[in-house]
């Protein structure tokens, strides 16, 4: 019981950090406040975002037990659906330039609650097209809806885990973003933002790959087998 519970942590740690290592707008929100206000600053609204994300996980989660007799009748369908979709987006990722948008952007004077809400509420408007990215990276790492749901108890923790360990992913990356960002804040420049594009897309669309070879090869258990 204890080493699924730390497997699945370690999962909902995964899961947290793969779907935060995106550079879009929020991301370059959250990189233009580090830079311009305060490192403070970075960590509160990398909070916000993350804390966002959790919300849409739980909802993920929630749609992913909603259809697990499709989803387990499918599965190797979907997996391979979803494996493709990540690949999509590290091409994606790999190919963006974030810097006109970094150099247009101007942080204006608010206050940290101001930092966490907006930008709370901006990733929130993504919901549409978060969650269906979230359920993607659930995949990769085959968390399965079943192992949590049909387990009473055990199963309910499981999920509680996941989630803790989702947070705890993706609170770290936007933390640790934002330190290493002020860190080097007099030598960082926009362009730098293009490898760490570069380097995020490569690894998203290696765990693409992963998820397609990993349905027909067993690289990864599933959660509790």
């Amino acid at each position: 019981m204890a080493f699924d519970i730390l497997a699945v942590l370690f999962r909902g740690i995964c899961v947290g950090l793969a779907a935060s290592i995106t550079v879009g707008p929020v991301a370059v929100l959250c990189i233009q406040r580090t830079l311009s206000k305060s490192r403070r600053s970075g960590i509160v609204s990398g909070i916000g975002v993350a804390c966002a994300d959790t919300f849409m996980a739980m909802a993920a989660l929630f749609f992913y037990s909603m259809l697990q007799t499709q989803i387990e009748q499918y599965n190797t369908l979907l997996r391979v659906i979803g494996g493709i979709f990540v690949v999509i987006v590290g091409v994606y990722i790999f190919s963006q330039n974030p810097v006109p948008q970094i150099r247009r952007n101007r942080a204006g004077k608010s206050s940290l609650w101001q930092d966490f809400a907006s930008i709370f509420g901006l990733t929130i408007a993504n919901f549409i097209m978060v969650v269906p990215y979230i359920l993607a990276f659930f995949a990769v790492f085959k968390i399965s809806s079943v192992d949590m749901t049909d387990s009473g108890f055990e199963g309910f923790m499981r999920a509680v885990f996941v989630i803790i360990g989702f947070f705890g992913g993706a609170a770290a990356w936007w933390t640790l973003l934002a330190c290493v960002l002020n860190l080097f804040r007099r030598r960082f420049r926009p362009r730098h933002m293009l490898t760490i594009n570069h380097v995020a897309g490569l690894l998203i669309g290696i765990l693409g790959i992963y998820t397609i070879l990993s349905t027909f090869f067993d690289i990864f258990p599933n959660v509790g087998h």
